[in-house]
């Protein structure tokens, strides 16, 4: 690997947090700020290396509030960027991430986590996928991916930097200590073949300067760039489509917030993905995100193979929006759908509330600090299903 190029293709052995680096550089980010933070810091140390080289821009700032902030201004002056963080500097980023919803800003931050509350310890967890749904204050989606393997931190990188160009709206991938410190294989394709997505400009839809309304013309307005003859108006308040912000108007606050509520909801179908296995015939299912994937996975084909259970297995790659509709088409008809997640149930209330008709129960099987094992979910299924 060289350290003044893109990743070539080829197979690679690294750590999650270089692949996620790399699979940012893949998709042109050139701006990475941060502040360091267990587990999270070799993303850093990796930029801090990597991003320089390529005639990139790495900054450590002084705590991770300004760290985010960073961001929107390198995203407004046309480039690609992103930080990293873990579970405490997640919470300190909840307003810069309100803030780039409300501009529409694309930026991704990649948040490593860790169990908390507070300080907590410096293990594994899923203990921020709420945080990364209903953190920050006011309406306004939020897109965020769950990674499960050293592959998935290059591949759901570069997707969550095409669905910020896409959507115009900030992107988390909510990665784990298990995944970031794992080293494992990496596939790097042929670059050509790895789609990279970027922001629509005033200059792609014919729009002049004079005509430019930067929150205006599409459900996903175009973005122009500092610089290009634009007059854009960055602003977190409510606003017209012009950005400019006049004496409070109901009608006004609800378009400018639904607007931007509806382009990521109205299309959870087209961002949304999961993963399914031995769905067909199956009476019970298991449920679950991230690296408790991969013990998941092995239980629901011991569960099948020693017991003859039919259980079938549901993995979500994209948390939120929450893909509540394919969940009910998958499953019309169920017994028990089991959970299990390194927090005390938090992606549990969802499944619940989507498959309340749908299913007899749904069971929790929590976690914390450490991942599941295989035996400790099928001690779990047996218990319920015996």
């Amino acid at each position: 690997m060289s350290d003044n190029e893109i990743l070539k293709p080829g197979v690679y052995y690294l750590q999650g947090a270089q692949a996620c680096l790399e699979g940012a550089i893949t998709a042109g980010c050139r701006v990475y700020a941060g502040y360091p933070i267990t587990p999270a810091t070799e993303i850093m140390e990796h930029a801090a290396h990597r991003l320089p080289r390529l005639g990139g821009r790495f900054i450590q700032m002084e705590d991770e509030i300004s760290s985010a902030s960073v961001l929107l201004g390198a995203s407004w002056a046309g480039a690609k960027a992103m930080t990293a963080t873990s579970s405490p500097g997640f919470s300190l980023m909840q307003e810069v991430i309100s803030f780039a919803i409300m501009t529409e800003t694309p930026l991704v931050i990649v948040d490593v986590q860790r169990p908390g509350p507070g300080q907590g310890y410096i293990t594994t967890g899923q203990e921020d996928v709420m945080q990364a749904r209903w953190g920050h204050h006011g309406e306004g989606s939020i897109i965020a991916l769950s990674p499960a393997s050293v592959q998935e931190m290059f591949e759901f990188t570069i997707e969550a930097f095409n669905l910020a160009e896409r959507w115009r709206t900030p992107v988390l991938v909510m990665a784990e200590e298990t995944v970031a410190h794992m080293r494992e294989r990496l596939i790097v394709p042929a670059l050509g073949t790895i789609p990279i997505v970027n922001r629509t400009k005033p200059q792609d839809m014919g729009i002049a300067p004079e005509h430019y309304l930067p929150y205006g013309h599409a459900q996903v307005p175009p973005m122009a760039t500092w610089g290009e003859g634009y007059n854009i108006n960055h602003v977190s308040l409510v606003h017209h489509e012009d950005g400019n912000v006049t004496r409070y108007n109901p009608k006004v606050h609800f378009e400018n917030v639904a607007r931007i509520h509806r382009k990521i909801e109205d299309n959870v179908d087209t961002i949304a993905r999961l993963e399914t296995r031995e769905l067909e015939g199956c009476r019970h299912v298991l449920i679950c995100y991230g690296s408790v994937s991969r013990t998941g996975i092995e239980a629901v084909l011991e569960a099948r193979a020693e017991r003859g259970i039919p259980i079938g297995f549901i993995r979500l790659h994209t948390l939120w929006p929450f893909p509540e509709r394919q969940l009910r088409d998958l499953l019309p008809d169920v017994g028990v759908v089991f959970v299990p997640e390194m927090n005390l149930g938090m992606m549990a209330h969802p499944i619940m509330e989507a498959l309340r008709d749908r299913c007899r129960r749904v069971v929790s099987i929590p976690s914390l600090g450490s991942l599941h094992s295989p035996e400790m979910i099928l001690a779990r299924i047996y218990e319920e299903l015996q």
